[in-house]
């Protein structure tokens, strides 16, 4: 089969398309033949050795060649012992890169059946493998703040994938959104459903706190701004961030990181996210497709900053 892949940490170039042996699916597994595969910030993270030496990944068990990608939707075409799949199933699945078994940029990807959720009729395989991954993160959130019913949400970031998901789903479970994004943006942050618009600059985060007056109830940080997001939240509010910041808070503040890597086998939440897309209720956004001969093009416009919706590798 054929897979995206890297041998050695650094940039762009070390990237390449490798011929693998075919994974074979064990109980409680499923195979799914990959239609598409999402690129994220930590597949770019992944590759530059960032997050994890060879050394380290060694450790883990996880040997190159190395397969990059969290997300996918495909085609079920074998299946272990005790699933609930069958063989022709259309489904999309998050998979955690850093595993013997490597990513999801590849033609076969065995994952736990919890792993993996059904695509609904009328939503592509391209579009469905944007919502695992960065679903979830926002699903995971959301559970961390446990804001109620009127609360204040605050999102910075409001465009990205991280970003819009979080206002949809804050919106569909009855919060106040306000939304903070480039001022170009500000129309398709309103379509998600936000409340009010603050556009991102230096006063950003105080004009955030003055559309709470008090400070917002919980903020989900993906712009990635930690300690400078603080002066947002209200007394005793709540912070989820992306990237791993914990602190040091102030003012009675909750720190969570969020790590979607807690939720890869949550079949329940992938599933309600997927029912939400046919209800309309969240937004799927392919950008731009490549064949897995680009993969490294794919990341270099993730880099360069700037996209709204998905880059997809496409086999």
């Amino acid at each position: 089969m054929r897979a995206v892949t890297f041998s050695r940490l650094g940039g762009p170039e070390v990237m390449e398309v490798s011929n693998l042996p075919e994974p074979k699916p064990g109980p409680g597994e499923v195979r799914i033949r990959v239609a598409a595969a999402t690129v994220n910030p930590t597949d770019i993270s992944f590759r530059s050795g960032r997050q994890f030496s060879v050394a380290q990944l060694a450790e883990m068990g996880v040997k190159p060649p190395f397969i990059p990608g969290m997300e996918l939707g495909g085609v079920v075409d074998a299946v272990g012992e005790g699933t609930p799949w069958r063989i022709g199933d259309r489904v999309m699945a998050i998979v955690n890169p850093r595993r013997p078994g490597g990513g999801a940029q590849a033609e076969l990807v065995v994952v736990p059946a919890a792993s993996v959720a059904r695509v609904l009729d009328g939503t592509s395989l391209e579009a469905a493998a944007t919502l695992p991954m960065n679903g979830l993160t926002v699903r995971l959130a959301l559970d961390k703040l446990a804001l109620k019913a009127g609360q204040t949400l605050g999102v910075t970031g409001a465009a990205g994938a991280v970003g819009g998901y979080a206002v949809e789903l804050g919106v569909s479970e009855g919060l106040r959104v306000i939304a903070v994004a480039r001022p170009q943006d500000e129309a398709l942050v309103k379509r998600f459903g936000a409340a009010t618009f603050v556009p991102s600059g230096d006063d950003a985060i105080r004009r955030l706190y003055d559309a709470a007056p008090g400070g917002v109830d919980g903020l989900i940080d993906a712009a990635v701004l930690d300690a400078a997001a603080l002066p947002a939240i209200k007394d005793g509010g709540k912070l989820a961030t992306v990237r791993g910041f914990a602190g040091p808070s102030e003012r009675g503040i909750t720190i969570t990181p969020v790590r979607v890597t807690s939720y890869v086998e949550n079949h329940d939440a992938l599933d309600r996210l997927g029912r939400l897309v046919g209800e309309k209720r969240l937004t799927l956004r392919v950008a731009e497709t490549f064949p897995p001969e680009r993969a490294a093009d794919a990341q270099r416009k993730m880099a360069a900053g700037g996209t709204r919706g998905r880059l997809v590798i496409v086999f």
